[in-house]
């Protein structure tokens, strides 16, 4: 049930270097009255995207441990942290596809609040090239310059990585650059998939901040702590074609980060059966 909000007039400390406050500050702001304050943690030793430093344990660790980071630089208790993955879709390789995750902290409370959302769209892509040419029918597909890009060598070290390129001059000569490094003659033209240089995904961050912010309001109907939310779908769906159980959920399982009760509530978007596309008999 809706609560009066634990964290009004409180500070949220935020681990970042990549602007995601511009994204998270104005949810916590409106639903739970809250101050996201950025923390001045280089999030980068954590892990990077374009991978000069492996990311280490789970996300949601990272994440924890991100948030952390800037609480201790805060000296606040509350703190929220930011940790996405893309990549090809599992389910259909050459479609891309993404996760994002949030983690709230709550040293006070003894409370850590994962709220995670797959994102369906998103302009992750990247091609090897010999010259900037080759991407000219590319790069408004990715939607750059808005969305920037880095460049790197193909094959040996790849010690060179050009980040944040928004301007065709800098591309061009970036391209020429990793093709000459490269062993193999050709450069690798990747999405920049930090949230700073990616409106699509800061728009993602964005949308699950308001979730995360909206589960934070809601009070544990067992013993009233914050953070009571939907976490997963249990059951399944039958198919509205032959009744067969299906791959899609049929209810809503709802959990308390601190005392871990969880509810089952019928799905919010009224779903009663699955499409037979999805049906193993129907579409095996």
């Amino acid at each position: 049930m809706p609560m009066t909000s634990p964290y009004a007039s409180r500070r949220v400390a935020l681990a970042t270097r990549h602007d995601k406050h511009l994204a998270i500050a104005p949810p916590f702001a409106a639903r739970l009255d809250a101050q996201v304050v950025v923390a001045d943690v280089d999030t980068d030793a954590l892990g990077t995207f374009t991978g000069e430093t492996p990311r280490e344990g789970t996300p949601e660790a990272s994440a924890e441990r991100k948030a952390r980071l800037g609480m201790a630089q805060l000296g606040c208790p509350l703190g929220v942290a930011s940790e996405g993955s893309y990549g090809p879709d599992p389910r259909v390789p050459f479609i891309a596809g993404g996760v994002e995750l949030l983690t709230f902290v709550d040293d006070e409370r003894g409370l850590v609040v994962h709220e995670q959302m797959a994102v369906p769209s998103t302009n992750f892509a990247h091609r090897d090239v010999t010259a900037v040419e080759a991407l000219v029918d590319w790069l408004p597909r990715v939607g750059f310059p808005d969305h920037a890009l880095i460049v790197r060598p193909v094959g040996g070290h790849e010690v060179t990585i050009a980040k944040g390129i928004r301007d065709p001059a800098t591309l061009a000569r970036a391209v020429r650059s990793a093709r000459e490094a490269s062993p193999e003659g050709l450069a690798h033209v990747a999405t920049d998939m930090r949230a700073h240089c990616n409106p699509t995904r800061m728009a993602s961050i964005a949308q699950l901040a308001e979730r995360l912010a909206e589960r934070l309001a809601c009070a544990c109907p067992h013993c009233a702590s914050p953070g009571f939310g939907f976490v997963r779908l249990v059951g399944a769906l039958p198919c509205r074609s032959c009744g067969a159980p299906t791959a899609r959920g049929q209810r809503e399982q709802w959990a308390c980060a601190a005392c871990h009760a969880n509810d089952e509530r019928p799905r919010r978007d009224g779903g009663v059966s699955a499409d037979p596309d999805v049906c193993p008999r129907c579409n095996p």
